[in-house]
């Protein structure tokens, strides 16, 4: 299904399924979130070596994980995870999106996520889940303009940075 050309604004981005190659493009994506926000809530840099067992892990289990590229940079990336381990759950992911700091607002998430949602429509899943570190408007933004609700708040779940966060879960029905 993939690749496809989406077009931007301004651009013409291609979008493909990762690879190990592109681990280190998505680290350098990932890793500020880790360092410089609250929304992630890992504290320590991803190498590329622990990058690439991701996206291979991701993958291995039937699941996408897609870049975002223009002019051959990778300027995002969106991928599936299983949403828990018990069997009943085993039609239910958890979704997520990342993006460098200039792909912001070009369209660049909404595009990652429709390819990525096809994906998961196609595979026969039949939720998915976004949990977002709060408060963080953008994402909430993205995700209920993909057709996502909100379905859960927890409060003072995470600790970064010296300060409780809550984290909420948006979900969408695909099939």
């Amino acid at each position: 299904m993939l690749p496809t050309k989406h077009e931007t604004p301004t651009d013409t981005m291609n979008l493909r399924d990762a690879t190990p190659g592109d681990a280190s493009a998505i680290a350098a994506i990932y890793n500020p979130y880790i360092l410089d926000t609250t929304i992630s809530f890992e504290e320590d840099p991803v190498d590329v070596g622990e990058m690439a067992r991701r996206i291979g892990d991701v993958q291995a289990a039937g699941l996408p994980w897609l870049v975002a590229e223009l002019d051959g940079a990778v300027i995002g990336y969106a991928y599936a995870t299983k949403w828990r381990v018990r069997h009943a759950y085993r039609h239910s992911v958890e979704s997520s999106v990342y993006l460098a700091p200039a792909a912001a607002r070009r369209g660049v998430g909404t595009a990652l996520y429709e390819a990525l949602l096809g994906r998961l429509r196609a595979g026969g899943y039949h939720l998915v889940i976004g949990g977002i570190a709060l408060p963080n408007e953008a994402s909430v933004a993205l995700h209920e303009k993909m057709g996502y609700e909100k379905a859960a708040h927890f409060k003072e779940v995470g600790f970064k940075f010296g300060r409780w966060l809550d984290v909420g879960y948006w979900q969408r029905k695909l099939l």
